[in-house]
C-alpha cells in the first residue's frame, strides 16, 4: 500500500481534476410520496432496526411495513457476495421504488486482511452491487480500533484503507463513510479520541463520517459540539436513543436537527437497537414522533 501522505495527496489532486462528482449529497427529502396521507418529510430508517423481522419474514414484507409507517429513505445492513438481503440489487431497488422509497445508504463491513488485492476486489464487487441499488453512501459500521488495537499506527493504517475504499466508491458516485460507536471516544491516543484521529488521517475528499448521536453521548461527548467542529466531514447522522426515538430523550433532538440543517446535512437514519415493546411498534413510534416534531423538515 502506498504511503499515507502520498495517497492522500494523490486523492486530493484527483478530486481537483474532477474525478469525484460534485453533487453527491443531493437530498431526497423534498420529494413528496404519492401515497395518500403520508408525510412529505424526509424520514430515514436503518433497516437493522427490524433485523429479526427481515430474518423471519423476508425483506419484501419489511419494506411494505416501513413504507406504511412513512419512511422514505432507507439504509440497508444485509450485504453479502453481490446481493443485498439475498436479493439482486436491481430487484431490491425496484421493490423500494415501487413503494415510494429510495435505497440511499448501506452498512457493510470488511476489515483489513493480509491480502490487499483481495480486500480491494471485495470492495469493487460491493460497489458494483450498491451502485445497481442506487445507493449514495456505503458506510463501515465499525472497526477493530479499540482496546490494545487503538494505536496511532493502526489508526493510520485504517485511515489509508478507508481513503482507498473512498476512491473506489467515488468512481460510482458513491461516498464512503465511517459510523461510530462509543469506543472511538472512550479510547484515546495521547489524550486524543480515536474518532478525531481517524478524521485527521483519512482523505477529506473521500471519507465522510456518519455520526451516531447516541453513541457519541455514551462515549462522553456532545453530538452538536462535534457537528460544529467537523462540519465539513460529518455529513450523515444516525438518530438513535435507548429505544424508540422520543421515548427517553437521551439526546437533544431539536439541537441536533437545528445544527444538521445549518451544516447542510440532508440524510439521516433512525436506528432502533433496543425495544420497549416490539421492534415494529418502536420503529413506528419513532416515525410518528419525528413526523410531529416541528424541528424536522
Amino acid at each position: 500500500m502506498q504511503s499515507r501522505r502520498n495517497f492522500i495527496k494523490c486523492a486530493s489532486i484527483m478530486v481537483a481534476g474532477g474525478v469525484v462528482a460534485p453533487n453527491l449529497l443531493s437530498s431526497c427529502g423534498s420529494s413528496k410520496l404519492s401515497s395518500g396521507g403520508r408525510s412529505s418529510k424526509y424520514l430515514g430508517l436503518q433497516l437493522y432496526s427490524l433485523r429479526d423481522m427481515v430474518k423471519d419474514e423476508g425483506i419484501q414484507k419489511v419494506l411494505k411495513a416501513v413504507s406504511k409507517m412513512g419512511y422514505n429513505s432507507l439504509e440497508t445492513a444485509g450485504y453479502n457476495d453481490g446481493k443485498i438481503y439475498g436479493e439482486d440489487p436491481g430487484n431490491l431497488k425496484k421493490m423500494a421504488d415501487d413503494l415510494g422509497m429510495k435505497l440511499t445508504s448501506a452498512h457493510l463491513s470488511h476489515n483489513i486482511s493480509k491480502d490487499h488485492d483481495a480486500d480491494m476486489a471485495w470492495w469493487n464487487k460491493a460497489v458494483e452491487a450498491h451502485n445497481a441499488a442506487g445507493m449514495k453512501y456505503m458506510v463501515m459500521p465499525s472497526s477493530p480500533l479499540s482496546g490494545e488495537n487503538a494505536t496511532l499506527d493502526n489508526i493510520k493504517r485504517y485511515g489509508d484503507y478507508f481513503s482507498e475504499i473512498g476512491l473506489i466508491t467515488a468512481g460510482a458516485s458513491i461516498q464512503f463513510g465511517y459510523h461510530n460507536h462509543a469506543f472511538e471516544f472512550e479510547n484515546k491516543v495521547g489524550g486524543v479520541p480515536v474518532y478525531d484521529l481517524l478524521l485527521e488521517n483519512t482523505s477529506p475528499n473521500h471519507v465522510l463520517f456518519q455520526l451516531d448521536v447516541y453513541w457519541i453521548k455514551k462515549g462522553g461527548y456532545e453530538p452538536v459540539d462535534y457537528m460544529k467542529k467537523y462540519a465539513k466531514r460529518i455529513k450523515v447522522l444516525h438518530i438513535k436513543d435507548e429505544t424508540a426515538i422520543g421515548a427517553q430523550n437521551t439526546v437533544n433532538y431539536k439541537d441536533i436537527f437545528d445544527q444538521a440543517y445549518v451544516n447542510g446535512i440532508k440524510d439521516w437514519y433512525v436506528e432502533v437497537e433496543n425495544y420497549d415493546t416490539t421492534p415494529q411498534e418502536d420503529v413506528q413510534k419513532s416515525a410518528e414522533f419525528l413526523k410531529k416534531a416541528d424541528f424536522v423538515k
